[in-house]
């Protein structure tokens, strides 16, 4: 099963403004994994509360969390540059990045969704769209 970010347009359809395949539940896990271990000093949630706080299976981001959550990405995404990445171990993201010709250099471009995009970046970009819409990031 998958974790589905996505932004409704309103309360009452199911027509999207845009939405992100993160991959599987257990890789949301690993990138919050990765980020207590290396950004907040093994302390979960010590830096990035937004991110690392809510649970991964279900609710949403309002807009006013959307904000704060946009800050804490583009922070992220800064620090996570400057550590190298590993080759990916054998999985989808191996495979999809092969197919993207994707090669990390870091871990800021080390997660990728399944469309093989820069997840960090997609996750930004939705959190934008949040603050602009006045729409919550809903976790399906």
């Amino acid at each position: 099963m998958g974790l589905y970010l996505c932004i409704f347009a309103d309360d009452s359809s199911d027509e999207e403004l845009d939405g992100v395949e993160v991959g599987g539940y257990d890789d949301f896990d690993e990138l919050r994994d990765l980020i207590a271990r290396l950004l907040e000093g093994g302390t979960w949630a010590s830096r990035f509360p937004v991110l690392m706080n809510h649970p991964d299976s279900d609710g949403e981001w309002g807009p006013a969390q959307a904000r704060q959550l946009q800050r804490e990405l583009t922070v992220i995404r800064t620090e996570l540059a400057a550590i190298p990445a590993p080759a990916y171990p054998d999985g989808w993201q191996a495979n999809v990045a092969r197919q993207f010709g994707h090669q990390p250099g870091n871990y800021s471009t080390y997660f990728i969704d399944i469309d093989g995009e820069l997840l960090l970046d997609r996750l930004i970009a939705l959190a934008g769209l949040s603050i602009q819409t006045g729409r919550p990031i809903t976790f399906m």
